[in-house]
């Protein structure tokens, strides 16, 4: 049964916290919010390990209520707004742990990866991993010096693909002497590359998208082969979730044909 909680109590401290990056690292726990990624995540086998809900939100889950087995707290609208980034706030809060794995153990199953190599718009970066589920990129790997993989923005724009991706988070060097351990070939895009239609990614490539700014430069320590997106009109360049979004389709256009 819910339990209320008070609006002075150092659980609300606790969970206020993981709104910031810091507190995020040092908990190793996250935040999300309202019932639809709720759902994703129960559906997707990553139960939060404490729910906190206003009445209202609450009882307006319905038959999710039932699929919970984690402590849930009842706590006022206030107190519930100083524990959400948005706007409206949806009076539900959930906490669970944060799940990262050093590049050696995410590329050692051989599955395609996606490499944000430096990509610092949170956005760009929940639709980078929205995608990646699709084409079937299961492993997700974030660049140091990029945006961080639980940044709230990145998990409401993941759409649930958070919380059944494999994710990495590596340096430069750290992702070269992987990729090189495992037999990955680093792919950039970039505009000076080869053409996408028909690129031979091969077996097991590591596509890297880089900064929104300045693309893959100065954070790839090697690449192996670059890939350019054909453009017939005059837009100086595409925003980097629709960039890795098209290289990611031809990647997975390829792989059907095959």
């Amino acid at each position: 049964m819910p339990a209320p909680l008070g609006t002075h109590s150092p659980k609300l401290a606790e969970v206020r916290a993981l709104l910031t990056k810091r507190g995020r690292e040092e908990a190793r726990r996250f935040t999300f919010e309202g019932a639809t990624l709720l759902a994703e995540a129960l559906e997707s086998g990553a139960p939060p390990e404490e729910l906190y809900a206003t009445q209202a939100a609450w009882d307006g889950l319905g038959a999710l209520r039932d699929r919970l087995a984690c402590p849930v707290f009842i706590v006022d609208a206030r107190a519930a707004g100083r524990l959400s980034d948005l706007e409206t706030p949806p009076g539900i809060v959930a906490v669970a742990k944060t799940r990262l794995h050093p590049p050696g153990a995410v590329l050692a199953g051989g599955s395609p990866a996606l490499l944000l190599a430096g990509v610092g718009d949170p956005g760009n970066a929940g639709t980078l991993l929205r995608s990646a589920e699709i084409f079937g990129f299961g492993t997700v790997i974030f660049g140091s010096g990029g945006v961080e993989p639980y940044n709230p923005k990145v998990v409401r724009g993941s759409m649930g693909a958070i919380f059944r991706l494999m994710l990495g988070v590596a340096s430069p060097a750290e992702l070269d002497e992987a990729a090189r351990q495992h037999g990955y070939a680093v792919i950039a895009a970039d505009r000076t590359g080869e053409p996408l239609a028909n690129f031979p990614f091969g077996e097991r490539p590591i596509v890297a998208i880089g900064n929104e700014r300045r693309g893959t430069a100065g954070w790839l320590a090697r690449t192996d082969r670059t890939v350019a997106i054909p453009q017939t009109g005059r837009g100086e360049s595409l925003n980097a979730a629709v960039a890795g979004s098209i290289v990611m389709y031809e990647f997975a256009r390829c792989q059907a044909r095959s």
